[in-house]
């Protein structure tokens, strides 16, 4: 059973607990999202496998013991298959998180910590974990922001799959947010600090 680092609001921390408990209870913990782009600029956004929706590279929480850093490592090893150098990893902003569904008995409450980190050019070496990801899409930071201001209505990209690649159109409704949050306020922070970093 998963055991994680609890904290107070104010980032105190005050002990472990399962993972389970930790939901139940509506207790602070760390998370980790883990974004990958490359020098052309372009960044890579999981196809999760339950929803076909587009989100984070890869993501999990921080277990109990562990560095932000070294769940960066484990998660996109896991989801993806890269064994990647992590010491070059940007922190780009810790996200206070709160979500409720009462009808499960569950309530997240989490400091998320959204980390990028550059890709190899052309690396295609990618080992998907196919319960959590059907693959990845490669699309240009620049025409993503863009997409999600509504400045253009679809934007081209490409899907990395188990079989190989091939071309898509991305619209607006293919990316993952919750209820009580929009597409541009998930994901537009990273993508303008990806494009800043080119």
């Amino acid at each position: 059973m998963e055991r994680l680092d609890i904290y107070d609001e104010y980032m105190n921390y005050i002990g472990t607990e399962p993972r389970d408990i930790a939901h139940q209870n509506a207790m602070w913990h760390k998370t980790v999202h883990c974004w990958l782009y490359d020098n052309n600029g372009n960044i890579y956004f999981q196809i999760r496998a339950d929803s076909g929706k587009l989100y984070t590279t890869a993501s999990g929480h921080v277990l109990a013991g562990e560095t932000v850093r070294d769940a960066f490592k484990r998660e996109i090893r896991e989801e993806i298959g890269i064994d990647m150098d992590v010491t070059q990893a940007i922190p780009l902003e810790i996200v206070f998180w709160r979500q409720d569904k009462p009808e499960k008995n569950w309530h997240d409450r989490a400091f998320a910590h959204v980390y990028a980190n550059k890709l190899p050019l052309n690396f295609m070496g990618f080992h998907f974990q196919p319960d959590e990801v059907a693959g990845l899409v490669r699309i240009n930071a620049f025409d993503c922001l863009d997409l999600l201001m509504d400045k253009i209505h679809g934007v081209s990209a490409v899907k990395i799959t188990r079989d190989g690649m091939c071309d898509i159109t991305v619209a607006k409704p293919d990316f993952l947010t919750a209820p009580n949050e929009t597409a541009v306020v998930k994901y537009g922070n990273v993508l303008q600090s990806i494009i800043q970093m080119q």
